[in-house]
């Protein structure tokens, strides 16, 4: 566990909302209620609570009980009547070098119109509504209509399969399609209309379809259920007047499927007060945001870190936003970091794969732009490695700004284990959990593990953005989170805590590999590995062995320029053995062009394993390519 300590600037703790963690954090830990509340308290609620939780029904807990809200009218209502009115809440740019910004007023009126569209066409509150598009401007106004109007969204991402949204479409019982002609992707066209005239065709739900006209190809629509979205927004009945649903604060908001690293996809669900409060606060304090500000999440709305960090917690916190349509390196590597320089983006988060998938070019690119605007930067989807971590400070942060490693899940809504601007920062750890949340480590008894030994990570206390359940199947939900140990949230990860109370947390639990008795996460194997100079990425998987129960399998993508040869790989043993242990030298090593990935980035293991062993992958619905 790497001990040194990166502390933050005294430029960067002035500017800070939280300048003394530990206060904040001792006054959350001692009572929940009172720091919730006292957050829930800087948003609108047409009722307020009677009560903060209802844990009468554990696991399945309730949120500010008898509140009434909607989550839209915080987004957007609530800022017409402030300076915000005219503000941009939404840069966009596309691959193509399209660009487009959307002020509040703006994204409010375009709201109401889309919102009284699929009131037409019979959608009411507890429906659900399928959304499968590119990362447009259109993507994030379908959301919050759905919303707005009390519909559930269901958002498939944009580059799914035909199986994988037919899956979804059938689980939710989604009667309304929401799609795009198509999207661009490294300057190609994704038929997503295709693919979701496959998909309805298939279902016995679907009876409408509305198409953005995105890139203008030649489409099949089908008299009676298609319907062009910008047709209807042209009609009488979008009208640009569609007050908020009022909805109780435990009234779902939408479902989302988790990514399936581990088989088959769970609808998670979410409602709107709880999931409110939470993806306001953390984004406040963590990435710090204040009026003035540029923030870029770099994910796609179609997954969580979307939802809550590119939709719904940016416009609570009245932010202006970048979206940008299209691939990091395309048609150069350095297209990013033209978009910070344009743009004077200050805040950027994205994903570890992306940061090792940019280095991989080197310092030139990065360096041709003025980064100067960046204040802090993030990341999130799987544990960074310290390489990826400090080539991130040093040459995308000019060693300047703290990076925000972020550990959280689809089913907890909001960062659960992350530091803030004012905390000292180790390579490789989100330091320790969000103020108000309590987690351990345990042993599979259910003892805590002593510091700097691997073991379960939990979360000992309910929050208010956590999921509901999954939908349609009440039993998994308790089954799968709640039954391990009982009491407590089963994240599913394993982790470390040091010293200092810092958490590592190494990766999912299917992903440790023992080793003669050893537990070894395949995340410091495989940062063992890219601590290498010539290793761009790796991934590391456990084969059954017939002495040590199982043998470390590696594969590697190599930095751009270097030969693959027998004896790189046996240097390569040799540095896992010297970085990691004897016990963690890899029986072998494996190169290769690309590894099998969801679209959130997630190295898919089980995918490499089951092709290792001649076996059947199982769902890869979610796989990348």
């Amino acid at each position: 566990m790497t001990q040194k300590l990166y502390n933050p600037s005294q430029k960067v703790i002035e500017k800070a909302h939280i300048k003394d963690w530990n206060k904040l954090n001792e006054s959350a830990q001692a009572d929940p209620e009172q720091f919730w509340t006292g957050m829930a308290d800087e948003l609108h609620w047409h009722k307020k609570w009677d009560k903060y939780i209802d844990d009468t029904n554990a696991p399945f807990y309730k949120f500010f009980v008898g509140a009434q809200t909607n989550i839209t009218y915080n987004c957007l209502d609530v800022h017409l009547t402030t300076a915000n009115r005219n503000k941009i809440a939404y840069i966009w740019e596309s691959e193509q070098g399209e660009t487009k910004s959307v002020s509040y007023f703006a994204l409010h009126r375009e709201v109401s119109k889309f919102s009284n569209v699929l009131k037409s066409f019979g959608v009411k509150k507890g429906d659900r509504v399928t959304i499968y598009m590119g990362r447009v401007m259109e993507q994030v106004i379908a959301m919050l209509a759905c919303a707005r109007i009390g519909a559930v969204h269901s958002v498939v991402y944009g580059g799914f399969s035909t199986e994988a949204l037919h899956e979804r479409i059938e689980n939710s019982q989604s009667k309304v399609l929401i799609t795009c002609d198509g999207s661009y992707q490294r300057g190609k066209v994704v038929e997503l209309k295709k693919i979701a005239n496959e998909a309805a065709d298939r279902s016995g739900y679907v009876d409408t379809i509305i198409c953005v006209q995105r890139v203008k190809n030649e489409v099949e629509m089908v008299a009676g259920r298609d319907h062009w979205y910008h047709k209807l927004m042209e009609m009488p009945i979008a009208s640009s007047k569609c007050e908020a649903e009022i909805l109780d604060a435990e009234d779902p908001l939408f479902m989302l499927y988790t990514s399936g690293t581990t088989g088959k996809p769970k609808a998670i669900l979410h409602t709107h007060g709880g999931y409110m409060v939470g993806t306001y606060t953390s984004l406040k304090y963590v990435f710090d945001i204040h009026d003035e500000d540029r923030y870029w999440c770099a994910a796609d709305p179609g997954w969580i870190t979307g939802h809550s960090y590119i939709v719904y917690g940016p416009l609570l916190n009245g932010a202006t936003s970048m979206i940008y349509e299209g691939a990091p390196n395309f048609p150069y590597p350095d297209r990013w970091w033209s978009i910070v320089e344009k743009y004077g983006i200050n805040i950027l988060y994205t994903a570890p794969t992306a940061i090792r998938g940019l280095m991989r070019y080197g310092d030139a690119w990065p360096r041709r732009h003025d980064l100067s605007s960046l204040r802090l930067l993030g990341s999130v989807g799987e544990p960074i490695n310290p390489e990826a971590w400090r080539w991130y400070y040093e040459t995308i942060g000019n060693s300047e700004c703290p990076i925000m490693d972020t550990w959280w899940q689809t089913e907890t809504g909001m960062f659960m284990i992350t530091p803030m601007p004012s905390v000292p920062l180790k390579p490789g750890s989100g330091t320790r959990p969000f103020p108000g949340i309590l987690m351990d480590i345990l042993d599979d008894d259910g003892n805590p593990v002593a510091n700097g030994e691997e073991g379960n990570l939990v979360i000992k206390n309910p929050w208010p953005s956590m999921m509901r359940t999954i939908y349609g199947d009440d039993e998994r939900y308790k089954t799968q989170y709640w039954s391990k140990y009982p009491g407590y949230y089963l994240t599913g990860d394993s982790a470390k805590r040091d010293e200092d109370g810092y958490y590592w947390v190494i990766g999912r639990v299917d992903d440790v590999i023992k080793v003669s008795g050893y537990r070894l996460g395949t995340a410091e194997i495989e940062s063992a590995l890219v601590s290498h100079p010539s290793v761009a990425e790796a991934a590391a998987i456990g084969m059954p062995h017939e002495l040590k129960g199982n043998a470390i399998y590696t594969y590697v993508i190599l930095v751009n320029g270097v030969n693959p040869t027998e004896e790189l790989k046996l240097e390569l043993t040799q540095h896992v053995g010297k970085e990691v242990g004897p016990i963690a030298k890899p029986q072998s090593v494996e190169f290769i062009d690309s590894l099998p990935k969801t679209r959130s980035g997630k190295i898919m293991r089980r995918v490499l394993k089951a092709k290792a062993l001649g076996e059947d992958p199982g769902n890869i619905s979610t796989l990348d390519d």
